[in-house]
C-alpha cells in the first residue's frame, strides 16, 4: 500500500480535533461528563442529607432500604454514596439505623434553608402556582452557594416561616419552633389557628389545596371522630379525613382571644347583602396583596356587589366608590363581616 500524505493529515488532523473536543478545558467532552457525574453526586448526597434530617426531626429511625425506597434514586447508588458519606464523616451507622453526624445536620440545614427560601421567593415575588413550589426549591436548592443564599435571604427579609409555615434555618443553623397541635387531634369546640400546612405527601397537600384551607385562618372544631373531621372556618364548614387534618398544626387562641364572630371570605358574599372588609389573608402575598391594598381593600371598607358576569367569575365589587373585577379565588382571600340587605 503507498503511503498517502493527504490521508495521513486529515487522520491526524481528525485526531487532533477529537482531543480538542474531548479535552478542551471546562467545555470538553471528558470534562462535561465529569463534572456531570460530580453534580448528580452531590445532588445524591444531599438529597440523602435532608432525607435523613426530616426522618430524625420526626423522631424516627430510618435504614439504608427504606432511606433507598423514600428516594429516586437505586439502592445500588445509595449503597455507594452512603459509603463516602460515611468516609467524610457526614453520618454514622446506629445499627442498622443511619444517623447524621453534627457536620451532617449542619449541611443538612443548609440544604433546608435553601429550600424554603426559594418557596418564600416563589410565593413572595413570582405568580408560579403553590402546586410548583416544592419542585421549584427541590432543584433550585442544589445550585445556590451560601454567598446567594445569604443575599435571597436579606432580598426577603430575612424570613422566620415559609409559605407553609415551616420555620427557616438561620445563617447559624438556628430553628425557631414550631408549635401547635394536629388538628386531627382537637376536642370538639377548640379554636385555633392555622399556622402549618404540611406540604408532603403529595396526595394529602393537594387535597388541602382543593378544600382552598388557608393559612393564617382562625378554626373552630365542630365533630372529630375515626371517619372524619370537621372545622368551621370563615363561614365556611371544612370536612376531611383524619389522615389530611393530621397534616394541618393549629395554634390554639388563648382565653382572652376569641374567633372572629360573623367572619367570611368575600367569595360568599351575595348581590344583595354589604360586608365590611376585616382584612386579607395570608394566602395573599407580595404584589398580590399590595394591589389588593392599594385598591382600597383594608379593614373597615365597606363591600358590595356591583355586577356579576355571565358566569359568575369574575364578580365586579363596588368599593370606595370604584367597581373593581375579582376572581373567585382572589375574593375568597379577602375576609369580611356581613351587614344587612343594602337593598339594591
Amino acid at each position: 500500500m503507498n503511503y498517502n500524505p493527504t490521508y495521513a493529515l486529515l487522520i491526524f488532523f481528525g485526531l487532533v480535533l477529537i482531543s480538542y473536543l474531548l479535552f478542551r478545558p471546562k467545555s470538553g467532552w471528558f470534562w462535561v461528563i465529569k463534572n456531570n457525574l460530580k453534580s448528580n453526586e452531590k445532588i445524591v448526597i444531599e438529597d440523602v442529607l435532608k432525607q435523613l434530617y426530616h426522618t430524625e426531626n420526626a423522631g424516627k429511625d430510618m435504614n439504608l432500604h427504606q432511606l433507598s425506597n423514600s428516594l429516586k434514586f437505586d439502592e445500588r447508588t445509595i449503597v455507594d454514596v452512603i459509603k463516602k458519606m460515611t468516609i467524610i464523616e457526614l453520618l454514622t451507622f446506629d445499627g442498622e439505623n443511619l444517623k447524621l453526624t453534627d457536620s451532617g445536620r449542619d449541611y443538612a440545614l443548609r440544604i433546608v434553608r435553601v429550600h424554603r427560601l426559594w418557596e418564600k421567593y416563589l410565593a413572595e415575588k413570582t405568580g408560579f402556582d403553590k402546586m410548583e413550589w416544592h419542585d421549584r426549591a427541590e432543584d433550585m436548592e442544589h445550585k445556590l452557594s451560601h454567598e446567594e443564599t445569604d443575599l435571597l435571604a436579606t432580598h426577603l427579609g430575612n424570613p422566620q416561616y415559609d409559605p407553609h409555615g415551616d420555620p427557616i434555618p438561620t445563617k447559624l443553623g438556628k430553628v425557631a419552633d414550631l408549635e401547635g397541635e394536629f388538628l386531627s387531634s382537637l376536642k370538639v369546640g377548640s379554636v385555633g389557628r392555622i399556622v402549618h400546612i404540611e406540604d408532603e405527601p403529595d396526595v394529602i397537600y393537594k387535597q388541602i389545596l382543593a378544600e382552598k384551607i388557608h393559612i393564617g385562618s382562625q378554626i373552630r372544631v365542630i365533630e372529630n371522630n375515626k371517619e372524619r373531621v370537621v372545622f368551621y372556618a370563615e363561614g365556611q364548614e371544612f370536612v376531611l379525613a383524619p389522615i389530611v387534618a393530621a397534616n394541618i398544626t393549629i395554634t390554639l387562641l388563648e382565653k382572652e382571644e376569641s374567633l372572629e364572630e360573623n367572619m367570611a371570605r368575600l367569595s360568599s358574599l351575595k348581590d344583595n347583602e354589604e360586608a365590611s372588609i376585616i382584612g386579607i389573608s395570608k394566602e395573599s402575598r407580595g404584589d398580590s396583596r399590595r394591589r389588593l391594598l392599594d385598591l382600597g381593600f383594608v379593614r373597615g371598607a365597606k363591600i358590595s356587589i356591583d355586577l356579576e358576569s355571565p358566569f359568575g367569575n369574575p364578580i365586579a365589587y363596588l368599593i370606595k366608590g370604584t367597581s373593581i373585577a375579582l376572581r373567585h379565588d382572589q375574593a375568597s382571600k379577602i375576609l369580611i363581616k356581613k351587614g344587612i340587605e343594602n337593598g339594591k
